[in-house]
């Protein structure tokens, strides 16, 4: 692989409330998945930390969640296919004001926290983010978890979609994330996370909390942003794909 993106999750301060390193993060990464302001984000907030992408030429993705703001979208919800359809609408079109008075655009969507484990493999409320995305604007690409349904769907449904895998994240065999509330679910090790992610970006492959070794086709890298030691962990990615030969830059073609 000559070249892959590095994301991270931005805009998801609250008030006086401060959540991640957004500038610090925009100097790393190519593609920043902006909070719309269901899970996390003021306006004044995510104005700010879309400038600062602009200035950066880092390329904007709406980070639509359930509207959630206390478990910060990490909270599953029932909700009927025309509440999400209308969900993910409003919350682009809020990312797209945001980011035409800074003089740029939204390139990409990805669900945030538990809607996008949920839409991974649910097709009904898959269907609703697709359809959402569409009613709004149908050349946005949809970003999902490399390997799940979600992106045959979107495809079959006309979206344009890119695959990511999770830097700091542990992965199951079956290849899928494991979860928060099992012991080593998140990784921590900054040069630990920057062989995994050279292992995937060179031979598409990880290795499993299992020791096994899973097939991943990824094109994105997430960096949670509000995890401990999130700089250091994309610094660290950026220097060794760039050692490495590996140019990091957007799945998308301009900023």
């Amino acid at each position: 692989m000559a070249a892959i993106d590095l994301n991270s999750d931005l805009g998801e301060s609250y008030g006086a409330w401060s959540m991640g390193d957004d500038a610090a993060m925009l100097s790393i990464v190519s593609s920043a998945n902006v909070a719309c302001g269901f899970h996390a984000g003021d306006p004044a907030g995510i104005l700010k930390t879309v400038k600062a992408a602009v200035e950066r030429g880092v390329v904007l993705g709406a980070h639509v969640s359930y509207p959630d703001r206390v478990g910060f979208g990490r909270r599953d919800m029932d909700v009927t296919s025309g509440e999400l359809i209308a969900d993910v609408i409003y919350q682009i079109g809020a990312l797209q004001g945001i980011a035409a008075a800074a003089g740029s655009k939204v390139r990409y969507v990805k669900p945030h926290g538990a809607l996008y484990n949920r839409i991974a493999n649910d097709a009904k409320q898959g269907q609703a983010v697709i359809d959402g995305i569409k009613a709004i604007d149908p050349t946005l690409v949809l970003m999902g978890l490399a390997g799940a349904p979600i992106l045959d769907l979107a495809r079959k449904s006309g979206l344009a979609v890119v695959a990511e895998a999770f830097a700091d994240r542990a992965y199951t065999p079956q290849g899928e994330l494991v979860s928060r509330r099992e012991a080593g679910a998140v990784l921590h090790d900054p040069q630990e996370i920057a062989n995994r992610m050279l292992q995937l970006a060179r031979e598409g492959t990880l290795t499993a909390i299992d020791g096994s070794t899973i097939k991943v086709d990824a094109q994105s890298i997430c960096v949670h942003g509000d995890s401990p030691g999130a700089v250091a962990i994309a610094a660290a990615l950026r220097q060794r794909f760039e050692a490495e030969g590996i140019a990091v830059r957007s799945f998308v073609s301009e900023a």
